[in-house]
């Protein structure tokens, strides 16, 4: 991959010194469970850059707490509280008609629930697939003309999309994603949700790329955050996250150090204009088995299955183009 985007940075470094030399007085951001782990080191860089961030979080005292944090750190109210839950599709279209049309630079969609119990959504949706990809798509639908409003001459307005190395551990099952009928596996459903992710980001450039509206998915690396709830300790250490003692293995990264790929997705020159890709570790994914445990799978950035997964998304929120 001669022509391959990087940010040319080393992958372990702070999303804080990923957007340093930026100046985002007066440009606007959402990032979704922007309260805890990658998400408030999101919004704490974009911040302490001079955007206003939106926190769109399902737990309102959390993400008071963490906007008065940041705040206080900051010494300057950049940063505010949306109330969404993206496993109740009805509180994303408030939250979307609430914001309405204003300009929207950035829409950063961060929040997720990985390997939980067979459980569902609000709307019936199995629960990782349902809050990870359904509530971010009817999300991203719904805040479309505010991020076409944010996009400037020469500078495009960016949806980035959170995916995980997770994905390669399930395509689309097409005929059962949300397992009415086979057995349920957490990781099999939290891989398929995953992939979702990625492929929305191709969908969602295919469309709005020329209305001056960008998306990139982001693989924000391994990094023990609140996203592990659902896991024992045991089956950590059995994957070899930590050991016993719970030291946490190399190669983890600190949640700045996890949330970097997110803000160089958001803010970076050298994706000015670029949609439709999968990034890590501050650079554009080679394919799946060049560098040992990194990369995108094929069918992660399959233009036919974003398409086909747009139309089912269509079809399950209710909400067309």
């Amino acid at each position: 991959m001669t022509d391959r985007i990087t940010a040319g940075l080393s992958p372990y470094t702070d999303a804080a010194d990923v957007v340093e030399a930026h100046d985002l007085a007066g440009r606007t951001a959402i990032v979704t469970g922007g309260a805890t782990g990658i998400g408030i080191e999101t919004v704490r860089a974009l911040a302490a850059a001079g955007a206003e961030v939106t926190i769109a979080v399902r737990n309102r005292a959390s993400g008071e707490a963490a906007a008065a944090q940041i705040n206080a750190q900051l010494g300057a109210d950049r940063a505010s509280v949306g109330l969404l839950d993206l496993s109740d599709l009805s509180t994303v279209v408030a939250f979307a008609s609430a914001w309405g049309d204003k300009p929207l630079n950035m829409l950063i969609n961060n929040a997720g629930v990985m390997a939980c119990p067979q459980t569902y959504t609000a709307d019936d949706l199995e629960m990782q697939i349902g809050t990870n990809h359904f509530g971010h798509f009817l999300l991203g639908v719904g805040l479309a003309r505010a991020l076409m409003n944010g996009a400037e001459d020469g500078r495009s307005a960016r949806l980035v999309s959170l995916s995980s190395l997770g994905h390669r551990r399930s395509a689309i099952n097409w005929d059962d994603p949300h397992y009415r009928t086979r057995p349920y596996e957490k990781w099999e459903a939290y891989g398929q949700s995953k992939t979702a992710n990625a492929l929305f980001a191709v969908g969602f450039n295919e469309r709005f790329h020329d209305l001056g509206v960008t998306a990139n998915a982001v693989m924000p690396g391994g990094i023990m955050t609140p996203l592990q709830r659902h896991l024992p300790r045991e089956e950590m250490i059995a994957m070899g996250w930590m050991n016993d003692e719970g030291v946490v293995a190399q190669g983890f990264k600190t949640p700045a150090q996890g949330a970097s790929t997110s803000v160089w997705a958001a803010v970076g020159d050298e994706l000015e204009g670029v949609g439709g890709l999968y990034l890590e570790n501050l650079a554009q994914a080679l394919p799946w088995g060049v560098e040992p445990m990194s990369g995108v799978m094929p069918y992660a950035l399959d233009p036919e299955g974003a398409e086909r997964l747009w139309a089912l998304s269509e079809e399950t929120t209710g909400v067309k183009l």
